[in-house]
């Protein structure tokens, strides 16, 4: 019978070869389609790039990408500090970030790689169905300050949920609806998206604002396998753009551009055509070179496959393919 000393020496030398085996396979050298990259993606997005790395990593499976979740300033502060290669974020590049990154011999590629539209959504016991823009701006300012200015309820006080207090969202609709004045004393960080869905459905006087990729029916893309996530955007056929979830009431809202009495919902269709009056969009920053798994990446998620998600979220692709809507009121 072996001494435990014997033994001892015996799995610390099978350990050091298991780990030398683990060693060699992650450090596969960095190409388009293997080894380690990072990036950071605006928080209001995650959803939608969680998809696009799951599908990647499942096509190639020695790729390995590392996102974190951040504000869109902490993701242009990490991109301009040389912490990540690659950001995902709800406006472009300025010329003055592409100068500082060339004078750190780094060089900027961007794409436009979706519109998204901005969802504003209630309790569904909430009898407001329709809004302006000019009552939406009265809401985000505090002008308006109870639902009884909006419609006959008895509501009570309006209170206005977010993400974050530094979210893109803030940004978006503070200088788009506010000319850049401050919000209200009505409106509210919850901390993330998931905490705004639950102020909604808890509370019947909230109205939150969101992603439009967060409230589609097809969020049920999240929770399928990579598998069968995979396999459903890698054939040839064109995906269905995903309808709006019942389990909050998405207001409609009234274009002041068009001379049109209707008031639209965020489908795909009506952001395609402008009818929506809420829309932003979404952009992927790199500094990877093309040979780089960031480059690659970068190619993967502004190509076929990478715009095939981004309809299957319900949201409008920057390069349009033959999109099929369920519209209604």
């Amino acid at each position: 019978m072996k001494s435990p000393a014997i033994l001892a020496a015996a799995t610390a030398i099978l350990l050091s070869a298991g780990m030398t085996s683990c060693l060699k396979y992650e450090k596969k050298a960095n190409s388009h389609t293997t080894g380690t990259t990072t990036i950071v993606c605006d928080n209001t997005f995650q959803n939608i790039m969680e998809q696009e790395i799951d599908v990647f990593e499942y096509q190639y499976p020695d790729a390995h990408i590392l996102a974190r979740y951040a504000t869109q300033a902490e993701a242009f502060d990490s991109l301009m500090s040389l912490n990540t290669k690659t950001i995902i974020a709800s406006r472009d590049i300025s010329q003055r970030e592409r100068d500082i990154l060339k004078s750190k011999q780094r060089t900027a590629r961007s794409t436009k790689i979706a519109v998204d539209a901005v969802a504003l959504i209630v309790n569904p016991e909430n009898p407001v169905g329709k809004l302006t823009l000019k009552e939406v701006a009265d809401i985000l300012s505090g002008s308006s300050k109870d639902w009884n200015d909006i419609w006959p309820t008895d509501l009570g006080p309006i209170s206005v949920v977010f993400d974050d207090a530094q979210s893109s969202l803030v940004t978006y609709m503070r200088d788009s609806l506010l000319n850049g004045a401050p919000l209200g004393a009505n409106v509210y960080a919850q901390g993330s998206v998931p905490a705004v869905f639950k102020a909604v459905k808890d509370s019947k006087n909230a109205i939150g604002v969101v992603g439009v990729s967060w409230i589609t029916t097809d969020m049920k893309s999240a929770d399928m396998s990579q598998e069968d996530l995979a396999v459903s955007v890698l054939g040839d056929e064109p995906v269905e753009g995903a309808t709006l979830t019942d389990e909050v009431k998405v207001l409609a809202l009234y274009n002041p551009r068009l001379d049109d009495a209707r008031a639209y919902k965020p489908f795909q269709q009506y952001i395609f055509d402008g009818k929506y009056p809420l829309f932003r969009q979404m952009y992927m920053i790199t500094t990877g070179a093309s040979g780089s798994l960031a480059g690659g990446f970068y190619a993967f998620v502004t190509g076929n496959i990478g715009q095939k998600i981004i309809a299957k979220t319900g949201i409008l692709p920057a390069r349009m393919q033959r999109i099929q809507v369920e519209l209604g009121e």
